[in-house]
């Protein structure tokens, strides 16, 4: 399948309403019925407007976060026309992708040993 590869940029303590940005754009996707989202947390990174962000020990509320999705061109366009009807304040890139399942539905169930115990699991 042929679509795009949404990735969004943002903060750990951006907040769109009473939300993180994250948790903003993760609830909508599941309400848009998009399925599939990865979160990855940075430890740094310079945003678009050249400030530096960066996940520190005592504070992570400026980590920076990448939310990225693997979409349709029509679940690109919806969840993009509502982020810019919400007036989200968010970095983003589009890049088409080609992507789709390999493999079935569920991994087959296997036997579990534990070699230091001298026996197996089922």
């Amino acid at each position: 399948m042929n679509g795009y590869q949404l990735t969004f940029y943002t903060e750990q303590n951006r907040k769109h309403g009473h939300r993180t940005v994250c948790d903003w754009l993760l609830h909508e996707v599941r309400q848009l019925g998009i399925h599939g989202a990865t979160v990855i947390s940075c430890a740094e990174g310079t945003g678009h407007a050249g400030a530096h962000h960066a996940a520190h020990m005592l504070k992570l509320a400026d980590q920076p976060l990448q939310i990225i999705l693997a979409v349709t061109e029509e679940e690109a366009e919806r969840i993009l026309d509502l982020v810019k009807a919400e007036n989200v304040h968010v970095f983003y890139t589009r890049v088409p992708i080609e992507f789709g399942l390999i493999g079935d539905d569920e991994p087959p169930k296997t036997k579990r040993h534990f070699p230091l115990f001298g026996r197996s699991a089922h």
